[in-house]
């Protein structure tokens, strides 16, 4: 049979019940503002019931606070981590596409090409009708000046938006080590308090606000899995190993140990425009980490496509034959160009000087030549390649998306065509000795005669050679001695016609609209700033409408977490109320028991 004092008891553990209601309601109350707190709430349950007769029936003995828990779920949580990964990606696209399509818009007080372009050609037009006039060829060179110099600009515009993007990569790496090194920690501190039997919820919170952040970088798995007493056995310690995996399972955290990424620059380049000293990524314990693999997403991803995008025309084929020689320990790398646009010297991007992957093998090779006719390159590597026959050879990696490097691609190849079509066109016109005249463009870094004599059907060529793949958005300019002796700029073919005969200059203004004389993706070469216009236009359309879409999901998604785990100051002031209620009525039944108490020790006797 239970105390006379059963019922003291009983509304003691009211009271102390309500009390921690109380405190924990107070607690949400003072952390409404916190960022990522998680609503609190009591657990409790009945009291175990005493036996209080002999044959039959229980009373109930009160009420037990087993815990303070956190209320949170974890299904939102990944939901969140996930949604939030893939607005990072687009967000930094649009960022970066958007100062892309600036570039290359024309506005009122910017020219832009379709600007700069016409009025070159419509200074052609003026020295058509005065083919004699001096004054009228110098204007022409001028305005053919500032085609190069839009050129070089935009080139070197997206120059730096690449080492923009590369240092930023190296940035949200710094970032990704530190919340890695703050995650460890917080496992730590979390299993020296769970340890004990509590659960750590505001560090639970702290390590789940962690996990927002990092998701933004870089897609989140996460694994929890208990720690038992003793290997193999099923007496779970009250600790938790937590991992942590990122980029499509590649491990960041476990447990107290975390892996942490290093950023170490190129000692090539991939593209023959990229700039100098782009990061690679990978772990500081020297294994590979996967930057361009597809499970990637967050920012880093967007960071990546934009810095390194080529739209997937990379450098890739089979190695067809490797001769070795070993005086120079260096090899004759044979590979097959198997693409369309790794047929054509004016699509190049290859650099003069690179690392060419062989399966995993890398390589390094000095230079490089082409054999149109045999559609096959040939590399000199330094290494014995013999073993590496029938394998796959490729320089950089596939990235499917329209970065800088296709939008220099995109230049180089126009300045190319343009130039071999202008100079081909020039140098066919003769002075009064019968000598053919120099080329009308050129580029600053190219200064051998090579450039202007090799195989005009570009057959064969050579990384080393001054061809048109020297050639680039950066260093195309106007022939320097026509600039300085404006009578190098020739207008006929056959200087004993006279100067009105102009088939020279005919036939120059008919590149402008001729898609027949210059075709550009299937354009004439004035649409040049429509197509770049269009990728860019349309990627940054795309980038907007999907960061918006999954800006929305995000919030959406947050919203639903908050509604669950967020503190809401209306329902925390019910609870207030109602447990102070609660409190005061077990209050008021101690008040009672102290009245029947007293009433039977002190009042009742014989």
């Amino acid at each position: 049979m239970a105390s006379q004092f059963f019922g003291l008891n009983i509304a003691y553990t009211g009271l102390q019940a309500s009390h921690a209601w109380l405190t924990t309601t107070a607690n949400n109350i003072a952390n409404v503002e916190t960022e990522g707190y998680s609503r609190q709430q009591v657990v409790q349950e009945a009291g175990q019931a005493l036996r209080t007769f002999q044959t039959y029936g229980m009373a109930g003995a009160g009420v037990e606070a087993k815990a303070i828990e956190q209320i949170r779920n974890e299904f939102y949580d990944l939901k969140y981590w996930n949604s939030n990964a893939t607005r990072g990606s687009y967000e930094v696209r649009e960022n970066y596409v958007k100062q892309i399509e600036d570039y290359f818009t024309e506005t009122d007080s910017v020219a832009g090409f379709g600007t700069i372009f016409s009025q070159m050609f419509s200074g052609l037009d003026e020295v058509y009708k005065s083919p004699g006039n001096t004054a009228n060829k110098s204007q022409f060179l001028y305005l053919a000046g500032n085609l190069g110099e839009y050129f070089h600009q935009m080139s070197t515009n997206l120059t730096k938006l690449q080492e923009d993007a590369n240092l930023e990569i190296k940035n949200q790496v710094d970032n990704l080590n530190t919340l890695a090194a703050e995650l460890a920690s917080a496992n730590k501190q979390i299993n020296a308090i769970e340890i004990n039997g509590i659960t750590a919820n505001e560090l639970r919170d702290k390590r789940a606000l962690i996990l927002d952040k990092i998701s933004r970088i870089v897609d989140v798995e996460i694994q929890e899995q208990p720690i038992y007493t003793e290997e193999g056995g099923n007496i779970e310690s009250g600790t938790n190993r937590f991992i942590v995996r990122i980029a499509g399972g590649q491990e960041l955290v476990n447990g107290y140990r975390y892996n942490t990424l290093s950023c170490v620059p190129r000692d090539y380049k991939i593209n023959q425009s990229d700039a100098e000293g782009l990061f690679d990524v990978e772990w500081s314990n020297g294994l590979e980490f996967n930057l361009y693999g597809r499970n990637l997403n967050g920012t880093l991803k967007g960071l990546v496509e934009v810095r390194d995008g080529n739209n997937e025309e990379y450098f890739h084929g089979m190695v067809k034959s490797a001769v070795y020689d070993s005086a120079t320990n260096t090899s004759k790398m044979v590979v097959a160009a198997e693409y369309d646009y790794m047929r054509d010297i004016n699509k190049a991007t290859l650099d003069a000087e690179g690392i060419i992957t062989v399966t995993n093998k890398e390589l390094h090779y000095t230079d490089w030549s082409y054999d149109a006719d045999a559609q096959e390159y040939t590399f000199t590597v330094d290494d014995n390649a013999t073993q590496l026959v029938q394998k796959t050879a490729q320089i950089g990696k596939s990235v499917q998306y329209q970065g800088i490097p296709y939008y220099q691609e995109q230049m180089n190849e126009w300045v190319r065509e343009f130039a071999n079509v202008m100079n081909s066109i020039e140098q066919s016109a003769k002075d009064a000795d019968g000598h053919n005249a120099e080329v009308l463009f050129g580029g600053r870094s190219i200064t051998g005669s090579g450039m202007w004599d090799f195989d005009g059907d570009n057959r064969n060529f050579s990384s080393e050679d001054d061809t048109y793949y020297q050639l680039t958005a950066s260093n195309f300019i106007v022939n320097k001695n026509m600039m300085n002796d404006v009578s190098k700029f020739l207008t006929n073919s056959d200087p004993d016609q006279g100067q009105d005969q102009q088939d020279i200059l005919r036939e120059m203004m008919e590149v402008q609209s001729n898609k027949s004389k210059m075709s550009f993706r299937g354009c004439s070469s004035k649409e040049f700033l429509e197509c770049i216009i269009g990728d860019a236009a349309l990627n940054a359309n795309n980038a907007t409408t999907f960061a918006k879409n999954y800006k929305n999901i995000t919030d959406s998604i947050n919203n639903q977490r908050m509604s669950v785990s967020g503190v809401d100051n209306d329902e925390e002031a019910l609870n207030l109320v109602k447990f102070q209620e609660a409190y005061n009525l077990s209050a008021k039944m101690i008040s009672v028991f102290q009245e029947i108490y007293d009433k039977l020790i002190n009042q009742t006797g014989v």
